[in-house]
């Protein structure tokens, strides 16, 4: 008989990564130090409102040369974890320096709202750059936020239909796309997701939009489950009339996998751009 899956391991990043810990601080420095560059040029507008929560705000960073489009990042963190958009910033480098526009929103957290309505409030702030930003729109979240833009293109979007028409690119990176799991946890004495709510919120478990365009990226090294929940977005998804594809990407893990969208060159990038 197979051993029981221990579930609040299979999805505990940081202990099985080298100096885990210590990527938020490493994180929010890379970030701070972007902010500032991007200040100085005048690129760079904070706070934008989308929402009456205090954390319905997104971070607007502008192009180096000629607009040509909106790229959106969404954190992770299990959608409880105490990130927002400033320990993100510097993600925004690789799509700015190949003329697109790059929104970085953060949103309410676990328990003070229920994970559909982080879906809820991620449209908003998608919807709120979009109008202020022309253009086609490509979008990229990470583990949770991964999760969270899979939904902007599946059957269930909150997006308003104009909006999602824009969409051109995907790229949920290391996303949960199947909520159920997580019931089996630790965290969800904090998240409170009930067998309705993680099917309706599961991507996995619902039709994408017609005509999208995906791509699952995960670290190769990633811990066993999330590879395994990439492989079943595009396997799912690929079922229907959309182009999906996933990537494993070598050498990278759960909090190194993101690096990529730093470099204007890196394949990453230019998958979610469609350079």
């Amino acid at each position: 008989m197979q051993e029981p899956i221990d579930w609040d391991d299979a999805y505990s990043n940081f202990a099985y990564i080298p100096d885990g810990y210590g990527y938020p601080a490493k994180w929010l420095a890379q970030a701070t130090n972007f902010r500032e560059e991007m200040d100085r040029m005048g690129l760079l507008k904070l706070d934008l409102s989308y929402g009456e929560h205090p954390r319905s705000r997104f971070d607007l960073f502008m192009p180096w040369s000629r607009l040509r489009g909106l790229a959106v990042f969404v954190h992770g963190g299990y959608w409880m974890e105490d990130f927002d958009k400033s320990a993100w910033s510097h993600l925004a480098r690789g799509a700015v320096s190949h003329g697109f526009a790059v929104v970085v929103p953060s949103y309410a957290l676990c328990p003070d709202v229920r994970v559909c309505d982080i879906t809820v409030q991620v449209g908003l702030a998608i919807a709120r750059a979009a109008n202020e930003i022309a253009g086609p729109i490509h979008l990229a979240g990470h583990s949770a936020g991964g999760h969270l833009v899979a939904r902007m293109v599946s059957s269930t979007s909150p997006l308003p239909q104009a909006v999602r028409q824009r969409i051109r690119k995907t790229v949920p990176i290391s996303a949960l796309a199947d909520l159920r799991p997580l019931m089996k946890t630790e965290m969800n004495e904090t998240l409170h997701l009930d067998a309705v709510e993680a099917r309706l919120e599961s991507p996995a478990l619902l039709e994408p939009q017609e005509g999208i365009d995906v791509t699952a990226w995960v670290g190769a090294l990633e811990r066993p489950e999330f590879v395994r929940q990439n492989a079943l977005l595009a396997n799912v998804w690929s079922g229907f009339d959309c182009r999906v594809d996933a990537v494993e990407e070598p050498g990278k893990h759960h909090a190194d996998i993101i690096d990529g969208l730093m470099e204007p060159e890196h394949p990453l990038t230019r998958r979610l751009l469609c350079i």
